[in-house]
């Protein structure tokens, strides 16, 4: 076994290195020297301090990045991930009431709000004609300015009067619909998928990074009012769910 160099005297006693590595970085995210979004020391600092190899560094910080402890960015660093976020399975929450309930400073950024001609899958989702006006959103939902979830969502116009007016950094489209419309009822289909290229910049986070994915309708009196799209990085928040158990 290889000797440990000098000035890696100031890692925990664990082999293999790259252990110890990061044994070191979980023991600053404990103490709360390095708080959630803190950026870390680079790889190339971390090298050259500890005087390990890059591949024992490299190893270290991908294997904590995989186990939710670390996010890097390209092309900004290495950040201490933030606590993953959790709503119910059966119930999907507003992402609002989500992140106040968890002491976190929401804001949102509206990429897109305009009204478009129905494609297929739209058309069919909202059971309208093909080519018949549909309102298309686009929102990123932040916590703490770190992106949570990106909301690719339409509506049918006739079903929702002066949904184009709102402000929708100030109120979601999901509140603004259940409030103004009455939605009665929902349905939803959850799963996990990559990213597209554009929604992985938006989210921040590479294009091999699973995402969590709910498609969801909502009606009023039996009519589709909106189909919605919202795609959450994996390693952000989780799902929960608890009901009875059945003998």
């Amino acid at each position: 076994m290889a000797p440990r160099p000098a000035n890696a005297a100031k890692l925990p006693k664990a082999t293999p290195l790259y252990s110890a590595i990061k044994q070191m970085i979980l023991g600053n995210i404990a103490s709360g020297s390095w708080p959630p979004g803190h950026r870390i020391p680079s790889e190339n600092r971390l090298v050259a301090e500890l005087g390990l190899s890059r591949m024992t560094v490299n190893r270290a910080l991908r294997e904590l990045a995989l186990e939710g402890a670390l996010r890097r960015v390209q092309g900004l660093g290495t950040f201490v991930a933030e606590p993953k976020s959790s709503t119910g399975l059966i119930e999907i929450r507003c992402i609002t009431e989500m992140i106040a309930e968890r002491g976190g400073q929401y804001s949102a950024s509206l990429l897109v709000n305009e009204t478009e001609r129905a494609a297929h899958g739209v058309a069919d989702d909202l059971e309208i004609e093909l080519a018949g006006p549909v309102v298309h959103t686009v929102i990123l939902h932040c916590e703490n300015e770190l992106p949570l979830q990106l909301e690719d969502r339409y509506v049918n116009p006739a079903l929702a009067p002066h949904y184009l007016e709102q402000d929708f950094t100030a109120i979601t489209p999901s509140r603004f619909l259940s409030q103004r419309i009455g939605l009665t009822d929902s349905e939803h289909t959850i799963g996990a998928v990559l990213p597209a290229n554009w929604e992985a910049k938006l989210l921040g986070i590479g294009r091999g990074e699973p995402c969590l994915l709910v498609r969801r309708r909502a009606f009023s009196a039996g009519k589709a009012v909106t189909s919605a799209r919202l795609l959450m990085p994996g390693g952000r928040l989780s799902l929960y769910a608890r009901w009875p158990v059945k003998a």
